[in-house]
């Protein structure tokens, strides 16, 4: 059986690396995908490939950061599917720079992005769940909000602010029959990743336990666990998909 049948998934960054791995699998899985994201032309390009291997997508050009457009997106999503039964809080960017060398602007675009659309898309989502009283929201943080990392102020503010608003959320929103999670991914294949000197991908491996980085694919296995039937009893949790880095 179909773990995801008939639910409809809305995923946010939904159109490239971890994004994309997990609308494939969710689609797999029998869910009807909402494709949320600011790169129009691989949205809609990704759109129609899904659509032409017998998916039911669509796609939404979205900032997460903006809230007016966030509600706009989501009452058409909910107009087109009827419902929205997961949502996937994947979307993310980073800024890097040590303490000394942040710009300001940058400092406040990865806060936008990672934790404000977050909450954005959560506060907007929630509503039309509270109503039918079910829902499974994931928030991706990572192994960096969690122990920190150099010249990442402004990423692990943002991730580590995610695990707190998951944690509150569960409290909050669980009598109504919504779980919240958050799952933190460690060194992860995508292709910004790839592009990186192949001295520190190395340097990357040898610190991960397993041996590998992780692909896009392990973390939508994750997601796909917390969205299912299977977690319905998981709820604050916060997992660790990391190759065991953090041991």
């Amino acid at each position: 059986m179909l773990r995801l049948m008939d639910k409809v998934a809305v995923i946010t960054g939904g159109v490239n690396g971890i994004g994309k791995a997990a609308a494939e699998r969710f689609a797999a899985e029998g869910a009807r995908v909402i494709l949320w994201d600011v790169n129009e032309k691989s949205g809609v390009d990704l759109e129609q490939n899904m659509l032409s291997s017998g998916f039911k997508v669509k796609f939404f050009k979205t900032d997460v950061s903006n809230f007016d457009e966030v509600t706009k997106n989501a009452g058409e999503s909910l107009a087109a599917f009827g419902k929205i039964d997961i949502l996937v809080n994947n979307a993310g960017i980073t800024r890097d720079a040590t303490l000394k060398k942040m710009d300001p602007a940058d400092w406040q675009k990865v806060i936008d992005i990672n934790l404000t659309g977050v909450f954005n898309c959560t506060k907007v989502i929630s509503s039309f769940m509270l109503e039918k009283q079910y829902g499974r929201i994931i928030n991706t943080s990572s192994v960096v909000g969690l122990y920190g990392n150099f010249g990442q102020s402004n990423y692990v503010a943002a991730k580590s602010g995610v695990i707190g608003m998951t944690k509150v959320w569960a409290r909050e929103l669980g009598r109504k029959g919504i779980t919240v999670n958050a799952v933190a991914p460690g060194f992860i294949e995508t292709e910004m990743v790839k592009k990186m000197p192949e001295n520190v991908l190395a340097m990357m491996r040898e610190k991960t336990p397993l041996g590998r980085l992780g692909t896009p694919e392990d973390i939508a296995s994750a997601y796909l666990f917390l969205a299912s039937d299977e977690a319905s009893y998981v709820n604050g949790a916060v997992l660790s998909v990391d190759g065991g880095i953090v041991i």
